[in-house]
């Protein structure tokens, strides 16, 4: 999936005071590919969208820091991590996203959504 339709999917959901998730989900169900992203709107700056499609993310939660981190490989978070205490995994399934409210972090919700998801192709020889 071209990253320039996920944005303006978003931008139509974002177009009123609170998100419209509902419409996005509905587009997103229409798109083909391969998705996994983290979005955020100017218009709506205290909430971010998490996306886990059919791609690599991996997520880690500090509930006294009111802080989530994410890479598309848990090495590169272990890595950065290692010495740091109070990190914990955020498991994320397949297909589902996040969505972050800035005045409530630690209070996220989980919705499910789909899209047609395609293997990569295959390069020509």
């Amino acid at each position: 999936m071209d990253s320039e339709i996920l944005f303006r999917l978003a931008d139509r959901a974002f177009r009123d005071e609170t998100p419209d998730l509902e419409r996005f989900k509905r587009d997103l169900a229409l798109c083909r590919g391969q998705i996994t992203a983290v979005l955020a709107s100017r218009r709506q700056p205290g909430t971010v969208l998490v996306l886990k499609g059919n791609k690599p993310l991996e997520l880690r939660i500090h509930r006294s820091h009111r802080a989530v981190l994410y890479a598309s490989d848990p090495a590169f978070l272990d890595a950065v991590l290692a010495d740091e205490r109070g990190w914990r995994p955020l498991p994320l399934e397949p297909m589902t996203m996040l969505v972050f409210r800035h005045e409530s972090l630690m209070e996220f919700s989980r919705e499910s959504f789909t899209f047609i998801a395609q293997g990569k192709r295959g390069k020509a020889p």
